[in-house]
């Protein structure tokens, strides 16, 4: 009896050392980020584990992940979001349960708990990172006064040119409501009446004829670049690679930036949820977060990583300035208000839609 059980035991593990052969599927962001991914998570983890990492295309929203979850076999056995994003996904049941006692404590043994910062825990993932939503100007267009605060973004008289923003009302509103004078702490309350959102959607349509949409985010860069615009919202590490790694002729604007965690959850019905959960433990550890902050400029959401930031891996320039967390970045910074987002996001969608359908006709 004892040998038969022996057998199956070995069975079962072998089938599942095969099954776990196949590629782990990660939906995520592209670019700089994801190659910043591979060198710091995706490629070591093959290494200790023996299970390559494939990508899926992600660029935010939770439509991709509803179509996952009814297919009842997902493809991505990991998805990366922002907060907000997770947040609204956890709250619809598309993500599993997570269980915070999985992850690897802190090299001097401080439990995770103690170790990350405060709210990068939800009820189905960890929050591995801090970016932001900056803008940034080409510093060939303006030889003399510079757009440096957020009110110059919607003053097309004196700072002409064409803008390019995410296709989304996340940071727009908001930046909107900034450019009248409205004090951070007061935004998501403003935004909450149908004044707040008449005076930001006004503010927009100021500029509405500059505007350019995008929807990949490295289409902000390439577009800043590579075309005629002038200004580009997009994320402050693809900013980073652009302005510091590469050398671009463009400038970063940290006033008003709108700061957010980024978050690694597991697909309802993820096929391997085991060995999902074995990745996120390992993309977390302290030594994973300082690796991939060797390559773009978002900050670790873990204390001890923090404490040990140094230089880019080939630029050779400290990466704590960059970071969105550095206090020279903090005035007018606003923190994303996620828990409005993920109430108010389909009626925010709508509005926003009318909107842009307005303009269209």
């Amino acid at each position: 009896m004892r040998r038969a059980a022996l057998c199956l035991a070995l069975v079962c593990g072998a089938a599942l050392a095969q099954d776990d052969t196949q590629p782990l599927n990660i939906a995520t962001w592209g670019g700089v980020y994801e190659d910043s991914q591979r060198k710091a998570y995706f490629e070591p983890f093959a290494a200790e584990t023996g299970v390559p990492v494939d990508t899926a295309a992600y660029s935010g929203g939770v439509d991709g992940l509803r179509e996952q979850v009814a297919s009842e076999r997902p493809e991505w056995d990991v998805a990366d979001m922002t907060m907000a994003d997770h947040r609204q996904a956890c709250e619809e049941g598309l993500l599993e349960p997570f269980d915070r006692g999985a992850l690897a404590a802190a090299p001097d043994g401080t439990p995770p708990e103690r170790d990350f910062i405060e709210g990068s825990f939800t009820r189905c993932g960890v929050a591995h990172n801090v970016f932001s939503v900056v803008y940034a100007f080409d510093k060939r267009n303006f030889p003399g006064a510079q757009p440096y605060r957020i009110e110059h973004l919607f003053d097309p008289e004196r700072f002409p040119g064409q803008r390019a923003f995410h296709r989304r009302p996340d940071a727009l509103l908001e930046w909107a409501l900034i450019s009248y004078g409205v004090p951070v702490a007061d935004l998501y309350s403003l935004l909450s009446t149908d004044r707040g959102m008449r005076l930001a959607f006004e503010r927009l349509d100021r500029i509405r004829d500059d505007i350019i949409w995008w929807s990949d985010p490295a289409e902000a860069v390439e577009l800043l670049l590579e075309s005629d615009v002038s200004f580009a919202m997009g994320y402050n590490g693809r900013f980073f690679d652009a302005a510091v790694v590469r050398d671009e002729p463009i400038e970063i604007v940290w006033d008003a930036q709108v700061y957010e965690l980024e978050v690694w959850g597991v697909p309802r019905g993820a096929t391997r949820p085991d060995l999902s959960r074995r990745f996120i433990r390992f993309a977390t550890r302290t030594e994973s977060l300082v690796e991939q902050a060797r390559y773009i400029a978002y900050g670790p959401t873990r204390l001890s990583a923090n404490r040990r930031l140094g230089e880019h891996a080939t630029a050779g320039v400290m990466m704590r300035p960059h970071m969105p967390t550095n206090p020279l970045h903090m005035d007018r910074a606003i923190e994303k208000d996620v828990a409005w987002y993920a109430r108010t996001r389909d009626r925010l969608d709508e509005r926003f839609d009318a909107w842009l359908a307005a303009g269209d006709g």
